[in-house]
C-alpha cells in the first residue's frame, strides 16, 4: 500500500475553514464591541482621531459579522454563494487593514520584532489575508 492509497482513505473535512473563521470572528467582534461607546479620549490615547477610531470599531464589527454571513452564504446556490465569497474576501481585506494599522501604531523597532514578538497580530493578519485571498473556496 503506497502513500497515495493511505491518503485516499483520509476523509476530507470540507468545513475546516470554520476552525479558522470562528476564532477570527470572536476576536474581531470582541475588539469592536469593546470600543463602544465610542469615546474621543480613548481614540486620542492611541493617537487617533475620533473618525478613524469609529471606522476601526465599525470595521472590526463589520468584518466579524462579514465572516459569519460570508461563511453561511457559501452553502446556498447561485448568486448568493458568489455574494458570500465577496463578503468573505472583503472582510479579510478589512481585517488585514485594521491589523496593519494596529501593528503600525505600536511602532515596532523592526519587521523582525513584529514577526518574533507580536504573534497575536501576525496570526490575525495572516488569517485575514487567508480569507482575502481564498474567499470561500474550499
Amino acid at each position: 500500500m503506497n502513500l497515495n492509497n493511505i491518503i485516499a482513505y483520509i476523509p476530507n473535512f470540507r468545513m475546516s475553514h470554520w476552525l479558522i473563521r470562528i476564532p477570527l470572528i470572536i476576536v474581531f467582534l470582541q475588539q469592536g464591541f469593546d470600543k463602544w461607546p465610542i469615546d474621543s479620549s480613548t481614540a486620542e490615547s492611541f493617537g487617533l482621531t475620533l473618525l478613524v477610531w469609529t471606522f476601526v470599531a465599525m470595521g472590526e464589527i463589520g468584518a466579524g459579522f462579514g465572516l459569519i454571513v460570508g461563511g453561511i452564504f457559501q452553502y446556498f446556490k447561485g448568486w448568493i454563494k458568489e455574494i458570500g465569497d465577496l463578503i468573505t474576501r472583503f472582510s479579510g481585506i478589512v481585517m488585514t487593514g485594521i491589523v496593519t494599522g494596529v501593528i503600525w501604531i505600536s511602532a515596532p523597532d523592526s519587521f523582525w520584532d513584529v514577526i518574533l514578538y507580536d504573534n497575536l497580530h501576525v496570526l490575525l493578519w495572516v488569517g485575514g489575508m487567508y480569507f482575502a485571498l481564498r474567499g470561500n473556496k474550499n
